[in-house]
């Protein structure tokens, strides 16, 4: 049973030198996309620095993360602290779902009515809060991905210029954060 595929080792990426051993050759080199091709000295030092600004730009995304979600926090203690209240005549704290009346069977104020502004508007910044995280986080884990996948093409010069990003990426974005990470793909 003759089953002839073909020349299937021969793969047409456009000139492209995949590699998926160690080296330092720029002979035909693809960063990622076909179209994305080294030719020369020059489209190397301009795609290198590309490098390391995409790595140095995926630590200020964290670093825009982690404001918002401190912002964010803020944000949601600003409705913990002023969802008690106090009761106009002794002073006394009153629980967030107590109802101030005046009279038998008339209810001016139920702090658990859905009819109050603040627990809608606190509904909605954690809703609103959770969804913005959720796509600080989406965005964080393709820029890693994107980042592995630099450094996957097991060129050494490109390699370098990511760790180069990071480097300045944390010096530029790491003010007050630790050097330490639990997820890292660069």
């Amino acid at each position: 049973m003759d089953m002839d595929m073909g020349d299937h080792g021969d793969m047409d990426m456009g000139k492209c030198n995949m590699n998926m051993l160690f080296t330092w050759s720029t002979k035909d080199l693809c960063i990622v996309f076909s179209q994305w091709h080294i030719t020369g000295p020059l489209s190397l030092l301009v795609s290198l620095v590309a490098i390391v600004l995409l790595t140095a730009g995926y630590e200020g995304v964290r670093n825009v993360t982690r404001q918002y979600e401190a912002t964010h926090t803020q944000r949601l203690r600003a409705f913990s602290a002023g969802s008690a209240t106090t009761d106009a005549e002794t002073g006394d704290q009153l629980p967030a779902t107590a109802s101030f009346t005046a009279g038998p069977n008339q209810t001016i104020l139920d702090a658990s009515s859905p009819l109050l502004v603040g627990r809608d508007n606190q509904k909605a910044v954690e809703q609103k809060g959770k969804i913005v995280m959720a796509a600080l986080y989406a965005v964080q884990v393709f820029y890693s991905f994107f980042i592995m996948l630099l450094f996957m093409t097991y060129n050494g010069l490109v390699m370098l210029a990511v760790a180069v990003g990071a480097f300045v990426g944390y010096l530029a974005f790491g003010e007050g954060m630790t050097a330490t990470k639990t997820v890292a793909c660069h």
